[in-house]
């Protein structure tokens, strides 16, 4: 029924009216939706108790920092003490054959 010399030139121009009038439309609504103020009005008590959970949530973090801190210095000593050689220490007992003048 259709030619196909003519449907393809009608399909291309046809997407390109679409897309020439739908990219402006989209634009606007977007910029509808973003001047659209929030509409959520949030209590003063729950804002105050958000901005308690906020800084208790920051001294949480400052903890952790301190323990992490802590254990990665701990691991440095373990570390370390691995890595030398175990000593005997000698001991300056009077029964070793020392002399102990009293």
């Amino acid at each position: 029924m259709w030619n196909e010399d003519i449907i393809v030139p009608l399909g291309f121009f046809g997407t390109i009216i679409i897309v020439s009038i739908g990219i402006p439309l989209v634009r606007a609504l977007a910029k509808k939706w973003e001047r659209q103020p929030s509409r959520l009005a949030i209590a003063p008590e729950i804002e105050q108790r958000l901005a308690r959970i906020e800084h208790s949530v920051d001294a949480i973090a400052i903890e952790v920092e301190r323990i992490s801190e802590g254990q990665r210095f701990t691991t440095k000593l373990f570390a370390e003490r691995a890595a030398q050689p175990a000593r005997i220490p000698q001991s300056t007992n009077s029964r070793s054959g020392g002399s102990d003048a009293r």
